[in-house]
């Protein structure tokens, strides 16, 4: 058998395949020490190791088969997939909301490279209306890519770059504006919009998905409908982040910018409001408000766009035992900023204080969040939180600490002096900042306690 029919494949996983004469793409019954397997062999990544044969089972997910375990195999039959996305004409109709979508390298709509394991996004109006044929129904969608990067790798450079694309577009008329997006780092995008882009007309809303498009749990074709949705149809003109409300597919929530978090790894439903409610619950013909107080959508074209970022802040996760060189190696590094999330109501060692007497001096911005993500900075309360103000340290509220990590990256952009600084970290530009936390801002379930458990037990399906 040719080499070229085991694509990827290579070591002791190539050996069994060779052994008994099963092809990649192959459909394939492996009898294993831990049970028997049915499903399409498919091939394996460059970089992957060669002890395990990959399988695509009936159900659309694909495992691993370890190759010490395989003691049989048969291939029953071969049909070579084909993951090319269809790419039909996005039509156009007179009347429906103009929409577009910028692409910063999420994966919303996608197919697999098994050669290289890499997820492949589909992108043009065209691909996204063969992944997703009912936004055609919702808008008139186009597209530009603006970045093709993880999420990780997204910075001030693409923040700005955004920004002013953005008032581009609202000048330009568009209706909305979907934003496309990892979702590991979506909600420091967010925030950053939120003060570069202020006092939109229109929706702009970012969108990604936990898991690509080629796996049966998928979220991405729902989350970018109620995107496509919100972006041409709502009245709330914020920036916002739409993903899934509940881990089934009943609704999304829209998150306002400053105070949404990706609050798990894996679960759909991974962005969560912090210390407040979300804005609105959207379905795919929906948007209904649960905040009585937004900016609402405008017909005319104002927008102010202030596209400034200092790269040199840091943010600080206070640890016992800090020491003080983690302070001093930013000041000698020439920061200007640091955001510190401490402990309790804003608290760090007091082996840290001559750091951070050294560090004002210099003008380094230091202001305190707090690592608990719910609850507000109260430094009056006990002598450290007193002594660390005098020594520079200023109270940050209820700001989450990447949120006036971004903030202060936006203020430093502007102005390196300490009142205004100070003044525009501490003037909510968007709720970063708010007067109190509703009751029901906070809420933390906790398993195995009999009245959670019931009342998990009326959601979960």
């Amino acid at each position: 058998m040719s080499e070229d029919i085991f694509q990827g494949y290579k070591g002791k996983a190539l050996e069994i395949l060779k052994k008994y004469n099963v092809r990649v793409w192959g459909l394939a019954q492996i009898q294993t020490s831990r049970g028997n397997f049915s499903g399409t062999v498919l091939p394996r990544s460059e970089t992957d190791d060669d002890k395990h044969i990959v399988l695509k089972i009936i159900t659309g997910y694909n495992i691993g088969i370890d190759t010490a375990t395989i003691l049989d195999m048969k291939e029953t039959g071969y049909q070579k997939a084909n993951y090319k996305i269809p790419e039909k004409e996005f039509p156009y109709t007179k009347g429906k909301p103009n929409v577009k979508l910028l692409g910063t390298g999420g994966t919303i709509a996608s197919r697999l490279d098994y050669r290289t394991g890499a997820v492949i996004p589909a992108f043009s109006p065209g691909e996204l209306y063969g992944a997703v044929p009912e936004l055609a129904d919702i808008c008139n969608l186009t597209t530009e890519k603006l970045f093709a990067v993880f999420s990780e790798n997204m910075g001030p450079e693409q923040y700005k770059a955004l920004a002013i694309a953005i008032g581009k577009e609202i000048e330009n008329g568009i209706d909305g504006i979907i934003i496309g997006h990892g979702t590991d780092t979506l909600s420091h995008t967010a925030a950053a919009l939120t003060f570069m882009v202020q006092n939109s007309p229109v929706p702009i809303v970012l969108v990604g998905s936990q898991r690509s498009s080629d796996r049966p749990s998928s979220d991405a074709a729902l989350n970018l409908m109620h995107a496509a949705y919100t972006a041409g149809h709502s009245d709330i003109a914020e920036v916002m982040v739409c993903m899934f409300g509940p881990t089934s597919d009943e609704y999304g929530f829209l998150h306002r910018g400053t105070r949404v978090r990706k609050m798990h790894s894996s679960y759909r439903s991974t962005f969560r409001t912090i210390g407040d409610v979300p804005l609105a619950t959207v379905r795919r013909g929906s948007v209904t408000p649960i905040k009585k107080e937004y900016n609402h959508r405008r017909k005319d074209r104002k927008v102010k766009i202030l596209p400034y970022f200092e790269e040199k802040v840091a943010i600080v996760y206070y640890y016992p035992n800090m020491q003080p060189d983690m302070i001093d190696s930013l000041v000698d590094n020439g920061y200007k900023g640091i955001i510190i999330a401490g402990t309790g109501l804003g608290h760090i060692n007091k082996p840290l204080y001559p750091a951070i007497d050294r560090a004002t001096k210099k003008g380094v911005h230091i202001f305190m969040t707090v690592q608990t993500l719910w609850g507000y900075v109260n430094m009056f309360v006990y002598d450290t939180g007193r002594d660390l103000m005098d020594k520079g340290i200023i109270p940050g509220e209820n700001m989450i600490p990447e949120i006036a990590y971004i903030k202060l990256g936006w203020v430093l952009g502007q102005t390196n002096d300490p009142e205004e600084v100070r003044r525009l970290m501490l003037t909510p530009i968007n709720d970063e900042i708010t007067s109190k936390e509703p009751y029901n801002g906070y809420l933390i379930y906790q398993g195995g306690v009999p009245e959670v458990e019931d009342f998990i037990k009326r959601f979960r399906k």
